[in-house]
């Protein structure tokens, strides 16, 4: 394998990575109320009120408010599919570098401001909406998380971009 084959190829598979786990994440904040009645029933079946006190608590708070939102107000919840939603569209942008990643590595930088966005939008959001501190560190390791695998793809997509264009024989 051709030294630039083997870099589209940990290109393409850092880039599968990213998207699989984007639609993970998408797809998990369709039934919201449905993972936290079992998230709350499991943390408590696993000892987490002694274990994991705080966690439980607000596990069981959040739970709480979307019992109550999706009762009286599931309205309100349509917010969240619309989360979701962006996430599988920003999902779908990653193809254009998974095609070509020299001529689109404006979309994995995009993908790296929107992770890099996360941290302020935790830090001031955060205590706005009365989410405990320790859940924003949470929020926040998904953009750091997230980072990582893009910054991997951006320098791997400028090697293969100093190598030139494919020489074409004909």
């Amino acid at each position: 394998m051709s030294d630039r084959a083997a870099l589209l190829k940990g290109i393409r598979v850092w880039l599968a990575l990213f998207v699989v786990c984007l639609v993970l994440s998408g797809a998990t904040a369709f039934p919201l109320v449905h993972e936290l009645r079992w998230t709350d029933a499991a943390l408590r079946a696993l000892s987490g009120p002694r274990y994991l006190p705080g966690l439980t608590e607000w596990i069981s708070r959040v739970r709480d408010g979307l019992d109550t939102v999706d009762a009286e107000y599931p309205f309100v919840l349509y917010g969240t599919d619309w989360l979701a939603f962006a996430h599988l569209v920003i999902a779908v942008a990653f193809y254009g570098p998974y095609r070509d990643p020299v001529r689109n590595v404006w979309v994995v930088e995009f993908g790296m401001i929107a992770c890099a966005g996360i941290v302020p939008l935790a830090l001031v959001c955060g205590p706005v909406r009365g989410i405990p501190f320790w859940w924003s560190l949470i929020d926040m390791s998904f953009g750091v998380f997230g980072v990582l695998p893009l910054y991997v793809v951006r320098r791997k997509i400028k090697r293969l971009e100093r190598m030139g264009p494919v020489a074409v024989s004909g």
